[in-house]
């Protein structure tokens, strides 16, 4: 594939992917907090719905046209603690790395600070790195992944998590229906 070809493809799925973020309202902050708070699960079925995108598409491309895959290793110390404060991030925010341009495209003035907070956040990190490097780079198995570790090929196992998913997500559509939690004229329509 070209790097003009790639730079296509990345466009074009950023396109639909911000068209989705917004459609769906994933970006605004009062959501984003319904969601760590349990009180709505949009976000969660967005997400959810990308996974399943990406798993079947992942799945094709490595299945059936050799599509090589780079797992990063899993460390332990990493994923809790780095999981434990982007969480919290998030949540005292109102928004993530992805949604803030979203937000910032929508207007939300407080998101330039939450752009600027998370730059310092990442520049903090860096200055860091050397002495958190023990501690969270450590710990962990390096790099293992379900499929080897099953000895089952990955795009079996892609497909099979993506119809688990699709199952899942019909059943919190018939628990908790999207236009519940978003109101019931959310699209115009009565």
């Amino acid at each position: 594939m070209s790097v003009l070809t790639a730079i296509f493809i990345g466009v074009l799925m950023g396109i639909v992917f911000g068209f989705v973020l917004e459609k769906s309202r994933v970006f605004e902050p009062g959501m984003i907090v319904g969601q760590m708070q349990m009180r709505n699960f949009i976000m969660l079925k967005v997400f959810l719905t990308a996974v399943v995108t990406g798993l079947i598409i992942i799945g094709i491309m490595h299945g059936f046209f050799g599509g090589k895959l780079y797992p990063k290793s899993l460390l332990y110390g990493a994923n809790i603690f780095g999981g434990l404060i982007l969480g919290a991030g998030i949540t005292l925010a109102g928004a993530c790395p992805g949604t803030v341009f979203a937000q910032i495209g929508a207007g939300y003035k407080d998101s330039w600070l939450i752009l600027i907070g998370g730059l310092a956040g990442a520049l903090t990190f860096s200055y860091l790195e050397p002495t958190l490097k023990p501690i969270l780079l450590s710990g962990g198995p390096g790099k293992l992944t379900l499929d080897t570790l099953l000895g089952v090929p990955f795009w079996m196992l892609a497909f099979g998590f993506a119809i688990a998913l699709i199952a899942l997500l019909f059943a919190m559509e018939k628990w908790r229906p999207w236009r519940n939690d978003m109101g019931q004229n959310c699209d115009g329509v009565k």
